[in-house]
């Protein structure tokens, strides 16, 4: 059982739902950018939540299945060939051996994923087998992915082929957007900012660097006012912290984000709205910032989960749906 990597893309990479538990010898969770993409495509294929699949950035991969399969395809500004006709994202689909599929940017979005019924069976590291980039652990090799890898998969199980043709539908996806007002919990050093700062963080267009990558989202915009400057001891940083340093330009941090910072924090990104923050093209995209409570944040969270897990339909697909 095994996937062949025709053609890798860009930044083609193994991720499940992360590696916990290691972030006080420095490790970071890594993971997927978006991790509701990943979600929704395991449950599609009837994997478990946490199993590896691919992600892919700015240029698609292209594959040749070793078996028969299932697959589904999440995320956004990617379409999916196979064997030269268009196949729908947010869908399960079931995959014969030899068949090509092929990857291409497609519309507004960054990140792509494909999860495979079973799971590929690289070995866990640390409780996880996502490829830290930086660090060059997990994976395959710790590294991208290149032409000619060939990925192996766990077998499969019967019972999933009844499970094609499933689909999540669009009212039940994050609302991914070019231009997004992404709601963060403030703190938690907001008192480390002056009111005329908090006001242009929170008043105020930024445009997403192209220096961004999987470890954080650099922001261009209104600088940022500090009380009594940018330093501070070192503390923990999540996925979706706000660090603010000396020049005034926040910082987000994303899925290989330091386990430690010594900038001051002004918010934190709510979970419900990480996959949409991780949607938006480096270069290209902008956002602004609004805060809510802890109590909102979960109840966002908790409903975009449930209403995935409730939503899944088992369906044909109209095109102008699910085809981007």
């Amino acid at each position: 059982m095994s996937v062949l990597i025709h053609s890798a893309g860009f930044l083609t990479s193994i991720q499940d739902a992360g590696r916990f538990g290691y972030e006080k010898y420095g490790i970071p969770c890594s993971g997927p950018m978006d991790r509701f993409a990943l979600y929704a495509a395991n449950l599609l294929v009837g994997n478990s939540w946490d199993a590896a699949g691919l992600e892919f950035c700015i240029s698609g991969p292209a594959l040749v299945m070793g078996d028969d399969c299932l697959i589904a395809a999440a995320g956004s500004g990617f379409s999916l060939v196979v064997n030269g006709r268009p196949m729908p994202f947010w869908m399960s689909i079931f995959a014969r051996r030899g068949d090509y599929l092929e990857f291409s940017r497609s519309g507004d979005g960054n990140w792509g994923y494909l999860a495979v019924s079973s799971g590929i069976a690289l070995p866990l590291l640390m409780g996880s087998r996502s490829t830290y980039l930086k660090g060059k652990i997990g994976g395959l090799q710790g590294t991208i992915l290149k032409n000619g890898d060939i990925l192996p998969l766990f077998p499969q199980p019967d019972s999933i082929y009844p499970l094609a043709g499933r689909c999540v539908l669009p009212e039940s996806r994050p609302v991914y957007q070019t231009q997004p007002t992404i709601h963060v919990i403030p703190g938690p050093q907001d008192e480390r900012f002056t009111s005329t700062g908090l006001d242009t963080f929170y008043n105020s267009l930024y445009h997403i660097s192209s220096t961004s990558d999987r470890m954080g989202y650099r922001l261009d915009g209104p600088q940022v006012e500090h009380t009594s400057g940018a330093d501070m001891l070192s503390d923990g940083m999540a996925f979706g912290s706000i660090q603010v340093p000396a020049n005034g330009q926040p910082i987000v941090m994303m899925s290989e984000h330091p386990t430690t910072g010594g900038y001051t924090k002004i918010a934190t990104v709510i979970s419900a709205d990480l996959p949409v923050l991780a949607q938006c093209v480096p270069g290209v995209d902008s956002v602004r910032f609004a805060p809510v409570t802890i109590e909102i944040a979960q109840q966002r969270y908790r409903r975009l989960i449930n209403n995935l897990e409730a939503c899944i339909k088992q369906t044909g697909y109209n095109e102008t749906d699910y085809i981007q």
